[in-house]
Parts: C-alpha cells; structure tokens; sequence
C-alpha cells in the first residue's frame, strides 16, 4: 500500500499487472482555464487514467461566503470515485502536470474520506513522459467499484478556529513569499496573508527537475522550519485549500503525521472584511 508519493517505473509495473488493483486518476487542472484539464486528458493521458474535474469532482460550486475551492459534498464524491473503479482494495494513484499541486486535493480528500491507498505520481505526468511510457486518448472505461467513506472532520482547521490556532499552532501559507508578502495577488481580489502565519512555499519541498526531494532531506527541512511544534499544532492554508495539500503530503512522506488543512484558506478569509489581513515580512517566534 503507497500513502503518498509513487514513481513513474513502479506505476509502469502495477499497470502491467494484470492482479494490481490500481486505480489511476488524472487531476491535471488549471485555475486561470477551469476547461483546460479535460482538454489536456483528451488529448492524450497515462492508460486507465479516469479524469476528476477540480470544480465540479472535487469541490462544491462557490457561495457567497466560501472560498474558491469549496469542499465537495462528501457522498457525491464517494459515488464518482466509486464510479471512477475504485473499491476498498484499490491502490489509488493521482497525478497532474505540476508536480502535484493539484492531484494532491484528491490524495487529501481520499485520506479524508478514510482512503488512505492513495499515492501521487512523483513528477506526475511530464516524469510519465521523460520515461517515455505509454499514453493514449482513450477514454477509459472502468468498472464501478464499492467505494464509500466518511469525512474524518478533524483534519480540518475550521475557519472559526483559525484566528485562535495561530496564537497556539503554526499556521503555514503555501503560496508563493510575494503573494504571501501581498506584493502581488494574480487571483484574489485582496493581497496579503493571515495574520500569524508563516510562509513555506510549497515549491520548497521539490528538487530543481520537479521531483519530491528525499525523505531525509524533507524531514530535516521540516523540522528546523516547525521548531518546537509537532506535527499536530501545525495547520496549512493557500488560496483556495488546493495547493496547501502539497505542504501536508511532504509533511506526510516525511514521516510527520498529523497536521490539518484549511480548506477555505486566503480567497474563503478575505470574504469578510472584518477580518484582519498582514502583509510583508513574516512575523518573528
């Protein structure tokens, strides 16, 4: 069973087993062309991959007051992964174009959902490409498997928690340091940061050719960054609770189990304008 990172050579081999019951999903999305992912499965994608949209699979539609990516409801997830083939058994195998940044909101919610099989392509799909594996246009065409989760709720950091927890947690914003630092906002119509939190761009867990870096080397980097907090005082957050999962999967492959997402994250807090926003330099601890 992989739980969170798989390479493209031992992906390769559970696709040519006929006894692995692995289930692929192709998450590749772009949030400036929500059209774009299918677009891309359409023209070519790694074989079995069944496409999961990131707006209308893996989140519920926008509402005045939530974030961008509002958390999908719980059953009709359940029933379209079960439709996608995948069963209590299944390994569960994610991917995207850009080193996981947004496969990694399924490998979350699957954990959520008690799925823990579930393990994202390292390097995702240009690695499938630069091994020159196969690919196709496909449409896959799977059998329904028996799929069905409840939602673990305490991995979330909910939104009335998030002023307190950065008081007695560690509140890690996995955006860029100039979004962080409010010097530019491409997306939200407000720049800036969570008062309290800290930045640790989710780029950082990755070697220059997009690849997670070592277990050694990202536990080692964690832990100097965490300080004296465990695992369970920290709590992620990005734009719209997407790309903070990257964060909580090198957490995870680290071996430092146990931190929570705020699924509303910056675009969800910025909705109210009572709410404090901090911009520069992080604060000092």
């Amino acid at each position: 069973m992989l739980t969170t990172l798989i390479s493209a050579s031992v992906l390769a081999e559970r696709l040519n087993d006929s006894d692995a019951q692995t289930v692929v999903l192709d998450c590749r999305s772009y949030l400036l062309d929500p059209g774009q992912g299918l677009r891309c499965y359409r023209e070519g994608h790694i074989p079995t991959a069944v496409f999961i949209d990131m707006e209308t699979d893996l989140s519920a539609p926008i509402t005045s007051t939530s974030g961008r990516h509002p958390l999908p409801d719980f059953t009709q997830l359940s029933t379209t992964l079960a439709q996608s083939g995948i069963s209590a058994a299944t390994q569960v195998v994610v991917y995207d174009d850009c080193s996981g940044a947004m496969a990694v909101r399924a490998w979350w919610l699957l954990r959520m959902l008690g799925h823990t099989a579930v393990a994202v392509l390292d390097g995702g799909y240009p690695a499938w490409l630069a091994a020159d594996y196969p690919i196709t246009d496909k449409v896959a065409q799977m059998v329904p498997g028996n799929f069905s989760g409840e939602p673990d709720m305490s991995m979330i950091l909910p939104l009335q928690q998030v002023a307190e927890f950065t008081t007695t947690g560690l509140l890690i914003d996995a955006r860029s340091a100039e979004r962080y630092r409010g010097e530019q906002e491409p997306i939200d119509p407000v720049a800036g940061h969570i008062p309290g939190a800290f930045n640790r761009p989710l780029q950082q867990n990755l070697t220059a050719d997009g690849l997670f870096k070592p277990v050694a080397v990202l536990q080692q980097e964690w832990r100097r960054f965490m300080g004296d907090y465990e695992p369970q005082q920290v709590a992620h957050y990005c734009g719209s609770g997407v790309t903070a999962c990257h964060n909580l999967l090198a957490m995870e492959h680290a071996g430092l189990h146990g931190s929570k997402l705020y699924p509303g994250s910056w675009s969800e807090w910025i909705r109210d304008p009572q709410r404090p926003v901090a911009t520069g330099a992080e604060p000092q601890r």
